[in-house]
């Protein structure tokens, strides 16, 4: 009896073991090469069609990390901007449809893939299909259930976040590819991961990927919020060949000048270590967290890596615009001042707690003062490429009529003290009640709403501009 359990247990796991194909054989998807490079090919904002989008005014959203609690948050400001209608422009609009760029971090890249992939119907099925589902529950499950798995998990070339971008793929992203994303109208969707060598931010946008000889039009989305949300220890890196020096491509001039300060040689330096082939063979991409939890810093580095914001306007065909505004929407956890009023040592997971938000938050706070101390900057830069020299005119339509608006929505801008410590207290799991995801998207509502720069906005949009279309050196 003994002797036909052992035959039997060991032909069970010899036959998983071939089913899987040998554990040696699982590997993760590699992401395809770029056989030759074209300038104005792939997943650009030239690309990215939004008809009926308002030439003068730049709508910006960043998500930032913090698992279903990040990404139910994000949601929730979605949902006030749709709900949220503006005279702007001489026609009604909801302000949702004024989206142009979704930069997101893990947990909130998920919001921002979904809503670039499926429009408006993020509205009707996102919360059964991610927010209110046990994720987290699901993946443990097939990590440790599914004896498949076991084998396939035991390769050096496939493991915990190649598992978890199956499923996302299968279940929540329906196998799109950034290819589907750029064909959709609608705003641009970056997602961001860390190099988990280098430290840097890596964003999936085609100009990291023609330095790497890759195209991003046929990777998929799952997979890049998986590598956007590889918390480390718990899960693991996404892995991306690279292919440097195979398609001809070639950095801009730009690239070559002396920039004028540290921070920008730094950022074009770490551009051109992916052209290292020999040194930089693999790219393995962590959370995007580490890097920059508020997924600011992409859109932050895209201006001024290319020269001025003058410049990026004019790139992307934006030399109309106005109004730039930033709604930041920032899930960040509180840290634990309890321990203050005491005078007996913290237990070790107050500290622990503690420390993995420390870094982030004063990272956070940095960005964001980065940003509101570019804004001066940046508008000198439009508005001296965009009016004749010594003719600089601030009226309403104007070469020089160019406005930044910075809207953080964070549990900290809550009025109610017990209610923001209560969602700042959140897990960062893939796993929330339906009620906490509920509490989550109202919060949202709320701060939106209560916002003094947002309702400052909002009043600026309904003032009547002049009209016709602004041409460079300010001609109309």
């Amino acid at each position: 009896m003994t002797y036909k359990y052992v035959f039997k247990t060991f032909g069970l796991f010899f036959l998983v073991a071939v089913t899987a194909g040998c554990s040696h054989f699982a590997y993760y998807p590699v992401n395809k090469p770029l056989e030759q490079y074209k300038p104005g090919y792939g997943y650009i904002p030239q690309n990215k069609a939004n008809p009926g989008n308002s030439d003068k005014l730049l709508l910006i959203l960043s998500f930032s990390g913090g698992g279903t609690r990040a990404a139910a948050f994000s949601y929730g400001v979605l949902e006030e901007l749709r709900a949220t209608e503006v005279n702007f422009d001489g026609k009604k609009r909801r302000l949702v449809d004024e989206v142009d760029v979704i930069s997101g971090v893990s947990g909130g890249s998920f919001t921002a893939a979904y809503y670039g992939l499926f429009g408006d119907r993020i509205f009707e099925d996102y919360e059964p299909r991610f927010l209110k589902k046990n994720i987290q529950g699901t993946l443990l499950a097939e990590m440790f259930l599914n004896p498949i798995n076991w084998f396939r998990l035991s390769s050096p070339f496939f493991d915990r976040s190649d598992l978890a971008a199956e499923y996302y793929d299968e279940n929540v992203f329906e196998g799109k590819t950034f290819g589907d994303m750029i064909k959709q109208k609608g705003p641009m969707v970056l997602i961001n991961a860390t190099d988990m060598s280098l430290g840097t931010r890596f964003t999936f946008h085609q100009f990291p990927f023609n330095a790497i000889c890759s195209d991003l039009s046929t990777f998929h989305v799952a997979r890049a919020c998986a590598a956007s949300s590889a918390v480390p220890g718990i899960l693991t890196p996404i892995t991306l060949n690279n292919y440097a020096g195979s398609c001809g491509f070639v950095l801009p001039p730009v690239f070559n000048q002396d920039p004028p300060s540290f921070r920008l040689r730094e950022m074009r330096e770490n551009i051109k270590v992916l052209l290292d082939r020999k040194q930089k063979a693999y790219f393995h991409l962590i959370d995007g967290g580490v890097a920059d939890n508020l997924g600011l810093r992409a859109i932050e580095e895209a201006i001024d890596s290319v020269g001025n914001a003058w410049t990026t306007l004019k790139t992307s065909g934006r030399e109309n615009v106005h109004k730039v505004v930033f709604i930041v929407v920032n899930a960040e956890s509180k840290l634990n001042s309890t321990w203050d009023r005491y005078a007996f040592v913290p237990d070790f997971m107050s500290m622990v707690n503690n420390y993995s938000s420390i870094s982030i938050m004063r990272y956070n706070r940095e960005t964001i003062a980065l940003l509101l101390e570019s804004f001066a900057r940046w508008t000198q830069q439009i508005q001296e490429g965009r009016c004749p020299p010594g003719q600089i005119s601030t009226e309403p339509g104007s070469c020089g009529d160019i406005k930044f608006y910075m809207i953080e929505v964070s549990f900290r801008e809550l009025k109610d003290d017990a209610k923001s410590l209560y969602l700042a207290g959140l897990p960062t799991s893939f796993r929330l009640s339906g009620g906490d995801v509920d509490r989550l998207k109202n919060a949202a509502h709320r701060i939106l709403k209560e916002s003094k720069d947002f309702q400052q906005l909002l009043q600026d949009l309904a003032v009547p501009s002049a009209s016709g279309t602004i041409a460079p050196n300010g001609k109309q």
